[in-house]
C-alpha cells in the first residue's frame, strides 16, 4: 500500500527509529540462551504494563479520600460493569508479579549473572525488586479497609522505631501523628506517581544494559569469569554460536507471557478482587490484621521472635539483607558461573527458599508460637482458686479452657512464651488486662474474636487475684492523682 509505505517513510525520516529498533531486535545472543530459563525478565516487564494500565482505569473510579475510598472500592465490585474483574486483573497481576521478580532474581543468582560486566544490571534489579514490593504493599494501603488499617498503624509502629528519626518519619509517612485522609493521599501519591515513575526509569536502565551488555551466556562448568578477557570471550562466542533475538528467542518470551497474562485473567475471574473488609475503624480493636501473601513470611518471623528481639530484627536485619544483594557482584563479580560449580549459592538459594514458603505457611493459620511445655489437662494448684468468688471461679474456667497455661506460667508450671502471671496483678491494672486479653500485644494474640465479654470479665477478675499475699494491685498512678486533686 503506497500510502502507507509514504506515511512510514515521512514519520520515519523525523524519528528515526528504525536503526535503533532493528538493532534491538537483532542483536545476537549466544543459542543457549534462548531457553525457557530467561523468560521471566520479559514476564516481568509484560506484568509491570499490565499493572500500570489496569492502574490508570481504577484510578478514573478510585477516590484517595479517607471518606471515599472504601466506598469506590465497592462501586467497582458492585455497581460499575466488570469493575470487580479490573479490581482482581490488578489484584493478582500484583501477586503474580512479585513471584516472578523473585523467581527471576533467583534465577540470575543461580547462573551467576551478576558477575562482569553485569554488576550495574543486579543493582538496578534489587532496586527494582524492592520498589516492586513497595508497589505492592502501597497497594494494600490502597484498599483502606479495617485490615489495610491496623496493617498500616503496625508499619508506622515500626517506623517509629528507627532511633533519633523515628518521630519525624512516622509524621512524614502518615501526614501526621495519626492515620488520616492525609496519609491515604500521600500514599496514593507514592502508588499511583512516585514508585511507578522509579520503576519506569529502573526498567528503563535494565534494559539499556541489557541490550549493550548482552543476554548472560549459559554456565557451563569451567568457563571462568575474568574482567580482562570476558568480553571477547563473550564477543567471540555470540559470533560463533550467536543467534538473533528475534524470532529465536522471542517467541518463548511471548509464549510465556500470554501464559502469565492467562493464568492472572483465570484467577481473577475464580477468586475475584482482594476485599475491601470492613471499613476501617480505629475504635474497633478486635482485629488481628495480617499483611498480603508476599509479607507473610515476615509476619511469622516477628511473631516467633522474643518481644526484645523484634525491634533489632527489623531494623537491622532488612538492612543487611540489602547491603548483602547490593554488594554481591562487587565482592564476587569474577569466577565460576555454573551452579555446579557453586554449592554454597545452591545452599543459601535452598535455604532462603524453605525458609520463606515454611514461615509464610506458618503465617496462614497461627501468628504466635507457643511453647508446650505445659499440659492445659492439669488441674489448676488448688492454692489459686480455693477461696475465690464464684466470678474469679469462672474465670479460671475460662484460663483453663483456653489453654492459657500454654504460654505462661502459673503456679510454678506453664509454657514460657509469654511472661508467668503469678504476681501480674501487681504489674498491670483492671482496664490493661482487658486491654492486652482483647486487643493482644507483643507476642500475644488478640482473643477479642475468640472469647465473650463475660468470658473476658471473668478471664480479668481472676488475673487480678494473681499477687502475693499481703502485696497491693496495680493501680492507674493518673487516676490516683486525680483522686489526691479532688481532696478539699
Amino acid at each position: 500500500m503506497p500510502w502507507l509505505k509514504k506515511t512510514y517513510g515521512w514519520f520515519e525520516r523525523r524519528i528515526q527509529l528504525e536503526g535503533p529498533v532493528m538493532e534491538a531486535a537483532l542483536h545476537p545472543v549466544p543459542r543457549n540462551t534462548a531457553s525457557w530459563w530467561y523468560v521471566f525478565g520479559s514476564a516481568a516487564m509484560t506484568l509491570l504494563m499490565l499493572q500500570f494500565v489496569t492502574g490508570i482505569l481504577l484510578a478514573m473510579v478510585y477516590v484517595p479520600s479517607g471518606s471515599e475510598a472504601w466506598s469506590s472500592l465497592n462501586q467497582l465490585n458492585h455497581q460499575l460493569t466488570l469493575g470487580w474483574f479490573l479490581r482482581a486483573m490488578h489484584g493478582w497481576g500484583s501477586n503474580f508479579m512479585v513471584a516472578v521478580v523473585l523467581i527471576h532474581m533467583a534465577q540470575v543468582f543461580l547462573f551467576g549473572a551478576y558477575k562482569f560486566p553485569r554488576e550495574l544490571t543486579w543493582i538496578a534489579g534489587v532496586f527494582l525488586l524492592l520498589l516492586t514490593l513497595g508497589m505492592a504493599f502501597t497497594g494494600q494501603v490502597m484498599r483502606f479497609d479495617q485490615d489495610a488499617y491496623w496493617g498500616l498503624g503496625i508499619g508506622a509502629s515500626i517506623a517509629s522505631r528507627v532511633p533519633l528519626i523515628g518521630g519525624p518519619l512516622v509524621n512524614l509517612m502518615l501526614g501526621g501523628p495519626t492515620i488520616s485522609g492525609a496519609t491515604l493521599s500521600r500514599f496514593f501519591a507514592l502508588h499511583v506517581f512516585i514508585v511507578p515513575g522509579a520503576m519506569l526509569a529502573f526498567t528503563g536502565l535494565h534494559l539499556w544494559m541489557v541490550l549493550k551488555l548482552g543476554i548472560n551466556d549459559w554456565p557451563m562448568p569451567g568457563r571462568v569469569v575474568r574482567r580482562s578477557t570476558y568480553t571477547q570471550e563473550y564477543e567471540e562466542l555470540t559470533h560463533t554460536d550467536g543467534v538473533p533475538f528475534v524470532p529465536d528467542a522471542l517467541w518463548k518470551d511471548l509464549f510465556f507471557s500470554a501464559a502469565i497474562l492467562a493464568a492472572v485473567a483465570v484467577c481473577a475471574a475464580v477468586f475475584g478482587p482482594y476485599g475491601p473488609g470492613g471499613q476501617p475503624d480505629p475504635t474497633i480493636i478486635q482485629t488481628a490484621p495480617k499483611p498480603d501473601f508476599f509479607f507473610l513470611w515476615l509476619y511469622a518471623v516477628l511473631s516467633y521472635l522474643p518481644p526484645s528481639m523484634e525491634t533489632p530484627f527489623v531494623l537491622i536485619a532488612p538492612v543487611l539483607g540489602i547491603v548483602a544483594l547490593l554488594a554481591l557482584p562487587l565482592v564476587a563479580g569474577e569466577g565460576e558461573k555454573s551452579w555446579h560449580r557453586r554449592p554454597v549459592a545452591v545452599l543459601v538459594l535452598v535455604t532462603v527458599a524453605v525458609s520463606w514458603a515454611t514461615f509464610t505457611k506458618l503465617a496462614t493459620y497461627t501468628p504466635w508460637s507457643p511453647q508446650m511445655d505445659a499440659w492445659s489437662g492439669y488441674a489448676l494448684p488448688q492454692k489459686l482458686i480455693h477461696s475465690e468468688t464464684p466470678l474469679e471461679r469462672q474465670g479460671a474456667v475460662v484460663f483453663q479452657d483456653k489453654q492459657c497455661r500454654n504460654c505462661h506460667i502459673i503456679g510454678g508450671t506453664g509454657g514460657q512464651r509469654g511472661p508467668a502471671l503469678d504476681t501480674v496483678a501487681t504489674r498491670l491494672t483492671e482496664d490493661q488486662l482487658v486491654r492486652q486479653v482483647i486487643q493482644g500485644g507483643g507476642n500475644m494474640p488478640a482473643y477479642g474474636k475468640n472469647l465473650s465479654p463475660a468470658e473476658v470479665t471473668a478471664l480479668v477478675r481472676f488475673l487480678e487475684t494473681l499477687k502475693p499475699a499481703g502485696q497491693p494491685a496495680a493501680v492507674d498512678a493518673s487516676q490516683q492523682a486525680q483522686a489526691v486533686s479532688a481532696k478539699p
